[in-house]
């Protein structure tokens, strides 16, 4: 059942939910809150699985040769999740930490994640910050999205992993 149709945008040939939906902006509460912080877990969760179980593995190429490898595609989709934190009015200063590995920063970032995707459904007030220039992304849009990013690597590893 189609509820709402959004303008398409540059990444909407590649999936990529790029605008946010009306029904985006309703009222999150906290069973709904919990929903989709589960969603969003699960969707990490089946991110971390898909690396590990490719770690070791060649990635096939694409058929002009191209193609990350897998610590490019994990490092990736680490960068764009910090992204998108700052997106819903995080902050990725603990993340950027020089002593942690990418494991750890990808842990710090969905911890902050959901803490800040819990503010934003909650009402919490976002903190100053001179340099933000566009809005802020909804709690709904903002799972939407990450949970959407995740997954479509996940899918991807899994996809061009040689056995």
């Amino acid at each position: 059942m189609v509820v709402e149709r959004l303008k398409g945008g540059g990444g909407t040939d590649f999936g990529i939910p790029a605008a946010e939906a009306g029904a985006d902006q309703r009222p999150v509460d906290e069973g709904e809150l919990d929903r989709l912080g589960r969603l969003l877990t699960a969707a990490w969760a089946a991110f971390d699985a898909a690396a590990a179980r490719a770690a070791g593995h060649e990635l096939r190429k694409g058929p002009r040769g191209g193609g990350r490898d897998l610590g490019k595609i994990v490092h990736h989709v680490l960068e764009a999740e910090e992204a998108y934190l700052v997106s819903i009015g995080g902050s990725t200063r603990s993340a950027r930490s020089a002593e942690l590995g990418v494991e750890s920063r990808m842990d710090v970032v969905l911890t902050l994640a959901m803490g800040t995707m819990a503010d934003r459904a909650r009402g919490v007030p976002l903190p100053d910050n001179p340099r933000r220039t566009r809005a802020i992304w909804t709690a709904r849009y903002f799972a939407r999205r990450s949970a959407w990013h995740v997954l479509d690597h996940a899918w991807e590893i899994e996809d061009r992993v040689e056995p």
